[in-house]
């Protein structure tokens, strides 16, 4: 499937998935049914949002509402795509394992958290706050997600307004990336058998749909959205760009003999990336990681990227100087 093509299929899918979804009158309780299938009633706009993995606090502050709480990705980093804001809001633990008790004591009215790391403790959550569950791992997920948390915190036409943005950025970004062009890549967290992911990830969704050509290739049916690829199997494959999770200074896959051999190596396209590029369901993640992975595909044809200069963009000067 070619680049046009794969955004054209991308954009039909999403549009139908984002507009299942119920809301009551404003002031009243809100009824949805997050992405366990499971109906919660909330407060109509919340104005106390626990945000467990970045995806609620991308959304929230674009929406000029700081979060009460927040997870980590690395401990001691604040996630430049959120402008360093998360050092305002109190920090719950890392997103895989959430101080409960630290989440109870910041009283929020609602617990935006991913799926995979609290569904097994939603009694608990529910306990604290109505608690809604996503998966944040697709792109066919991102214009869900943002549609449906803008609406519960009371602007949806700015979610509308967000997703057709992007829609159009992607578009527009698309038309100015060289015919023809179709680099093998890889999205990866560092390990001695790196986690890489699917084309169906959301990061990696964005770079096929500009033409880049995934060494991972798409998920099984039923399956995870990523899975582990050996060395051996990468120089196989030899993918000419490589995008690390930079997740601190320890990176075992660099100690591997193979590891030189490969393409992107040895022409020094290897390029570590930040929380936006795992976390990318959200406005502000999603629209960096298209920028940057035209840049890094394409560095004659789009201009390096800074991320807070992009996150600026998004983020009411209101919020960013409370």
């Amino acid at each position: 499937m070619n680049r046009r093509s794969f955004l054209k299929t991308s954009i039909v899918g999403m549009a139908v998935f984002s507009v299942n979804r119920s809301f009551a009158a404003d002031g009243k309780p809100i009824q949805i049914t997050d992405e366990r299938n499971v109906s919660v009633t909330l407060p109509a706009m919340p104005k106390r949002i626990a945000s467990i993995s970045y995806l609620a606090a991308d959304v929230a502050l674009t929406l000029g509402i700081m979060p009460v709480a927040v997870t980590y990705m690395t401990p001691g980093r604040e996630p430049e795509f959120l402008l360093g804001l998360t050092k305002k809001m109190t920090s719950v633990g890392q997103r895989a394992k959430p101080n409960l008790e630290l989440l109870s004591q910041v009283r929020p009215d609602v617990i935006v958290a991913m799926r995979r790391y609290t569904e097994a403790h939603a009694e608990q959550f529910a306990k604290i706050a109505p608690y809604i569950a996503y998966n944040m791992e697709l792109l066919e997920e991102s214009y869900h997600e943002v549609a449906q948390l803008t609406e519960l915190f009371g602007q949806p036409q700015r979610g509308t307004e967000l997703n057709n943005a992007f829609r159009e950025e992607m578009k527009d970004i698309l038309a100015k990336a060289p015919n023809g062009s179709h680099p093998r890549y890889q999205i990866m967290w560092a390990g001695d058998t790196p986690f890489s992911f699917h084309t169906e990830n959301t990061a990696a969704s964005i770079v096929s749909a500009l033409g880049g050509n995934n060494i991972v290739g798409p998920m099984s049916k039923g399956g995870r959205f990523g899975e582990e690829l050996s060395l051996e199997t990468m120089l196989e494959r030899d993918p000419e760009v490589i995008f690390v999770y930079d997740s601190g200074p320890d990176r075992p896959h660099e100690n591997n003999p193979i590891w030189p051999m490969l393409s992107a190596v040895k022409n020094k396209r290897v390029f570590y990336v930040g929380d936006h590029w795992v976390e990318s369901n959200g406005p502000i993640a999603r629209s960096v990681v298209l920028r940057e992975a035209a840049h890094y595909l394409y560095p004659n044809h789009f201009p390096k990227v800074d991320v807070k200069n992009e996150a600026g963009k998004f983020i009411p000067a209101s919020i960013r100087s409370a």
